[in-house]
């Protein structure tokens, strides 16, 4: 078994997944890996020019199944003995996979862990969390505008909490390298989810067999965030919103009608 399956998802994101396997290329990690990349029934090439590609396997789908979905596909055609979900608006530095093998490899409690996300800018996002909930959510969402407004008081307080490694909830699905018995022990990602809170629930289900979920500052990734939402936002906006009434379903039913109801209220 080889020590790493690098699983990419993309749609209608040929430009920013060339450049993510370009770094793939150009820093290649020293562990044993495949690369996997999931064509969620693009329109614009995407699949074809993954395929130049020396040694990359290409799955497509036909149809968009959703984000969940096609990471599992390309799970369940991955041998790995660990996974890496990786965006294909990510760039990764050199070294920067092996040193997220080694921080993984160090814990064996742990069945997942992420590393600190910057923009294209160098700025630090917020790539983890509490579990969702009402009081949580206001919370992050207080701290997501903030970066959003460039707010020095709020980057500020962002930038302390990602420089510290720690155990929390989750961690985004945009770079999160899992071990493959415990993804396979909690059934992959719950296809339910099209698009968003699919890695918030991913992680509830680690942590409820006791798995813990690690966050590492030790290991960058630059991630150029949500060039495939770009593409068509209106839909977008609309899987974000069934993801997230499907998340408090799950998690929160008592909240699931007052979430309708709020989304009734604010149409897209």
């Amino acid at each position: 078994m080889i020590d790493l399956s690098i699983v990419i998802v993309s749609f209608n994101a040929r430009a920013d997944l060339m450049r993510c396997l370009a770094s793939l290329r150009d820093a290649a990690p020293a562990a044993s890996h495949e690369i996997i990349v999931v064509d969620n029934a693009s329109s614009d090439g995407s699949a074809g020019a993954a395929r130049e590609w020396p040694g990359v396997l290409v799955i497509e789908s036909p149809a968009n199944r959703g984000f969940a979905a096609a990471n599992n596909s390309g799970i369940r055609q991955s041998t790995g003995r660990t996974l890496l979900l990786l965006n294909p608006d990510t760039l990764v530095p050199a070294g920067a996979i092996d040193r997220l093998l080694a921080e993984l490899d160090r814990h064996s409690d742990a069945a997942a862990i992420g590393p600190r996300l910057i923009d294209g800018n160098g700025l630090v996002e917020l790539s983890f969390g509490s579990m969702i909930g009402p009081l949580n959510e206001l919370r992050q969402r207080r701290l997501m505008r903030g970066l959003e407004r460039n707010d020095p008081t709020v980057r500020s307080q962002v930038e302390a909490l990602t420089r510290q490694p720690h155990s929390p909830d989750w961690v985004s699905g945009a770079c999160l390298l899992v071990r493959r018995e415990d993804a396979e022990a909690v059934g992959l990602l719950d296809e339910r989810y099209a698009m968003y809170t699919e890695d918030v629930d991913f992680c509830a289900a680690l942590r409820a067999r006791g798995r813990r979920v690690l966050f590492t500052p030790a290991v960058e990734i630059m991630h150029l965030r949500g060039r495939s939402a770009a593409t068509a936002r209106a839909a977008t906006r609309a899987a974000y919103r069934r993801s997230h009434v499907a998340f408090y379903q799950k998690h929160h039913p008592a909240w699931a009608p007052l979430l309708r109801l709020y989304h009734w209220l604010r149409p897209l």
